[in-house]
């Protein structure tokens, strides 16, 4: 019977629908700073761990976050277990950051809007700090579990966030791009139902019939995606988000 378990989890992990929304995210954002002209000064907001870091060598990169989360933060949700907040640039308040009006050229702010009480307010402040021409990096998700808590407020932003509070901070050219669609975004959790199962549920163990029911969905949901008509307005992983300052 093991070997039949293996077996239907190694055709599970040979679909792979609903496992690239952390990639295609990080290559947006990569390929976004490499087609940034050298020498502009650039802004990590709610920089982190400063993943981005390395792909701003040809800028002038200045990280800035709160650093008040440890990794563990209150112990409920998803947790990173530990987080390095070291060599930061600023600490602080991201609405409040001690820098001259118009000091920045391009703002970048990945998977931060979740985690602020005051999302608009960071818009508010971003448009303070970056040029007139200025260039606004932005990625946060459509829909997310709670993680980093106590540090996480909102389950997602919607294009119609952006569209409205972007353009109300003097913010133009707005260009968004989705990444994923609606069954990419199921399959990605049904992928999580063991896991959580793990920690949430007095019977976690997944018996062989549920895997193979695990994996028919899965091949149901790569088939409904490869046919996909736009489910991404209904729901997606997150969005990508470019915007010139006025």
């Amino acid at each position: 019977m093991s070997y039949i378990r293996k077996f239907f989890n190694l055709l599970t992990r040979s679909n792979k629908t609903g496992t690239a929304n952390e990639s295609t995210r990080k290559q947006w954002v990569e390929r976004t700073l490499s087609e940034l002209p050298a020498g502009l000064r650039l802004l990590d907001a709610g920089a982190g761990e400063q993943q981005f870091k390395n792909k701003c060598a040809h800028l002038n990169y200045v990280s800035q976050d709160f650093a008040q989360y440890n990794g563990l933060g209150d112990s409920a949700g998803l947790q990173m277990g530990k987080w390095d907040i070291s060599n930061l640039d600023i600490v602080g308040d991201i609405t409040k950051i001690p820098e001259p009006d118009a000091s920045f050229d391009v703002i970048l702010c990945t998977e931060v809007f979740e985690h602020l009480p005051n999302p608009i307010a960071a818009i508010k402040e971003f448009s303070r700090l970056l040029k007139s021409g200025g260039k606004l990096i932005i990625t946060a998700p459509f829909c997310s579990l709670t993680h980093f808590a106590p540090y996480h407020f909102y389950s997602g932003f919607n294009r119609y966030f952006y569209e409205t509070n972007l353009v109300e901070n003097g913010f133009g050219s707005i260009a968004i791009e989705y990444n994923g669609n609606y069954f990419e975004y199921v399959a990605q959790e049904v992928r999580r139902i063991e896991d959580v199962a793990i920690t949430y549920s007095e019977r976690p163990k997944v018996r062989l019939i549920e895997r193979v029911a695990i994996w028919m969905t899965l091949n149901l949901l790569k088939r409904m995606t490869k046919y996909d008509k736009g489910s991404k307005e209904l729901l997606h992983f997150g969005l990508h988000v470019h915007a010139i300052k006025a």
